[in-house]
């Protein structure tokens, strides 16, 4: 069995913050953020510890531009990461974070870009395992049929984070059939009854 690739140190210091999604857990080492997490997804939060070191300054810049990104200041992150990965799972989460804000990218249009037009399911399980949620977008890629699909927060933290973006998902629709063999999608949305603190400072 191949082993993962570990591109960063043993987690060394973490902690919990609160967020219009829901409590975020957080997870740093000297290398980068090494994890972003919805509570409600199974972890140990036994590991938060105080912060400290370098990490415990990652943290600590990565809480301040969460709150700027769910306020609608900032729309890309500037922060160092360390996930631990396979190669391709690795290579997934690099590809995401190419996806522009207030788009999304189909599962197979991402295998496409990969360079494996069929991995299409070993995309998706990438997605599953990606430990950094948010800054990772992979709230970001939906269906080929333009479907929401599942989403390690939930389909309604999907949703808001797609709106805070943008991108109108209002029941859930699919795009009409014209538009559902392009593989990205921008819309556009007025987010008064999900942030309304967003209105007022959208950039």
């Amino acid at each position: 069995m191949k082993q993962p690739h570990r591109s960063g140190p043993a987690v060394q210091t973490a902690t919990v913050i609160a967020s219009p999604v829901g409590p975020l857990y957080l997870a740093a080492t000297d290398a980068g953020l090494t994890q972003l997490r919805f509570l409600a997804q199974p972890h140990d939060v036994r590991n938060v510890v105080p912060a400290q070191g370098a990490g415990g300054h990652i943290l600590r810049e990565t809480e301040l531009q969460l709150a700027d990104h769910f306020t609608g200041r900032r729309r890309r992150f500037e922060l160092p990461l360390a996930p631990s990965g396979t190669e391709f799972q690795l290579a997934t989460w690099h590809e995401l974070r190419a996806i522009p804000y207030g788009e999304m990218l189909s599962y197979r249009e991402l295998a496409r870009r990969l360079g494996k037009p069929r991995a299409v399911r070993a995309v998706g399980a990438a997605n599953r395992a990606n430990p950094i949620s948010i800054i990772v977008p992979c709230h970001r890629v939906i269906g080929s049929d333009g479907s929401l699909v599942g989403y390690g927060g939930g389909l309604d933290t999907k949703r808001r984070l797609l709106a805070l973006e943008g991108v109108q998902l209002v029941g859930y629709p699919r795009p009409p059939a014209r538009q559902r063999s392009r593989p990205c999608v921008t819309a556009q949305l007025t987010l008064g009854s999900l942030f309304p603190e967003a209105c007022n400072s959208r950039q």
